[in-house]
């Protein structure tokens, strides 16, 4: 007899986005750019040269992007604000029509029948703020509250989840330690600041909502559960330092109060004594924690690879996607798992989840086939239901992502939609994965239980 994989009856069906990502018209109506904008033009740091001008161009085809999410069925959209549409100097006046966009968008979900959830940072820092310091600089808190104040009293009213910060990990490691990612700076130094600094506007932002605001606020971490290679105490202790790193470097200050003891092993004399005030506004209480899965780190030492002397292990014979992360479903079990043995019965939602693999540029008259992706999505879902049945407070699922879109530094070379964007005409087709998923959310998940073969 087929396992029910039928979900909780409140479980929320979602996808996600983000602004530089998919809006396109980074600097319409009176938006400030962001240090986005400004890394996305430097020559050499972006794939072919790609950048957000033109993207999906959901800023204004965003009414067209909702009807396709209400045929698919979706009960939730996550998506974010681009902080310098709202503040174009990063503090100070406000630019209405930023608003107004955001507004716009809102009621079209609401009117869909969408419940949506908000982002206020998914990465696009202003450039302004960047100029004096971004997140080295200590007002950068009191500069996200003032932000995160100004969205609040715009858009509470119909928003009833908040997100601060998405995946403050890859802000710092991508952005300050190896200049991969905006602001391009490589720094340890710099790092080990901007991390704190980021986790202090989260508690900044919170303390703001808990003053205005009328519903739900969280943050958002992406998570990647760490293996040993070996039994060796060697990569024993690779491993811990690669999960304190990634895993525990976030979620400790913001929800026991303090840092992971690695961090001083593995910055050094980079990483500071911070103040004990700090960790109070830190650690504010939240309403829920969002997770971002995509691969686990099979892990080993390596005396090369500073500051963790640790690398990731490719598996032979694994499914990798195209951005190279191993395909591996019962770790995001594990993951979910996890978070509730350490943190307690925190309610949970997993934020982003997909994959990318290779999509033609230009659909086909039958469609985009994509049963790689396919395979990925049923695997996971049954992966999240199984987290559920042993006690996780899973409460909604949002795919990564509903549109192809630019990839960050990568460009528009990885798609991860389910939706196919023909970056030529922009016009939208979706895959086969997007018809996979409908029927998901229409069976509440019961239709995980059929055969792959299908």
């Amino acid at each position: 007899m087929p396992e029910n994989t039928r979900f909780p009856e409140s479980f929320l069906w979602g996808c996600a986005t983000s602004a530089y990502q998919i809006e396109g018209s980074p600097l319409a109506d009176g938006a400030g750019p962001s240090m986005w904008e400004r890394f996305a033009h430097t020559p050499g740091m972006m794939h072919n040269d790609d950048n957000g001008d033109i993207a999906c161009d959901h800023y204004r085809r965003f009414r067209d992007d909702v009807r396709l999410m209400r045929d698919l069925g979706l009960t939730s959209y996550r998506f974010s604000i681009a902080w310098s549409r709202i503040l174009p100097s990063g503090t100070g006046a406000i630019n209405q029509k930023g608003l107004d966009f955001y507004r716009q968008l809102v009621d079209a979900l609401l009117e869909g029948g969408i419940t949506p959830m908000a982002t206020l940072y998914h990465w696009d820092l202003p450039e302004a703020l960047d100029d004096r310091g971004g997140w080295l600089n200590r007002d950068c808190a009191d500069w996200f509250a003032e932000y995160a104040s100004t969205c609040f009293e715009a858009l509470d009213d119909r928003v009833p989840r908040w997100v601060t910060l998405n995946e403050p990990w890859v802000v710092t490691d991508g952005g300050y330690l190896h200049g991969v990612l905006a602001p391009g700076h490589r720094n340890p130094y710099e790092t080990a600041r901007a991390s704190h600094n980021l986790m202090r506007a989260h508690g900044a932002a919170v303390q703001a909502y808990r003053a205005v605001g009328a519903h739900q606020i969280g943050l958002v971490v992406n998570l990647e559960p760490k293996y040993p290679a070996s039994e060796s105490a060697e990569d024993r202790a690779a491993t811990q330092r690669a999960d304190a790193y990634m895993n525990r470097q976030y979620l400790d200050p913001a929800l026991k109060g303090t840092y992971p003891p690695e961090m001083r092993e593995i910055f050094g004399d980079a990483w500071p004594d911070w103040p004990a005030a700090d960790f109070e506004q830190i650690r504010q209480p939240i309403d829920f924690l969002g997770i971002n899965y995509y691969t686990r780190g099979l892990t080993a030492h390596d005396p090369s690879a500073w500051p963790l002397y640790a690398r990731t292990v490719r598996v032979p014979q694994a499914t990798y996607t195209e951005t190279d992360w191993e395909v591996h479903e019962e770790s995001f079990t594990d993951i979910l798992r996890w978070v509730r043995d350490r943190y307690g019965d925190i309610p949970l939602y997993v934020t982003e989840n997909g994959a990318a693999f290779y999509d033609p540029p230009v659909a086909a008259d039958d469609g985009v086939h994509d049963p790689l992706r396919i395979d990925y999505l049923r695997r996971h879902l049954r992966a999240v239901h199984t987290a559920i049945k042993q006690g996780a407070d899973v409460r909604g699922y949002y795919l990564w992502s509903l549109l192809d879109n630019l990839e960050w530094s990568l460009g528009f070379a990885k798609r991860f939609g389910i939706v196919h964007v023909n970056y030529e005409t922009l016009e939208r087709t979706p895959k086969d994965s997007a018809k996979f998923y409908a029927e998901v959310i229409a069976s509440h998940g019961e239709s995980l239980s059929e055969p792959r073969t299908k």
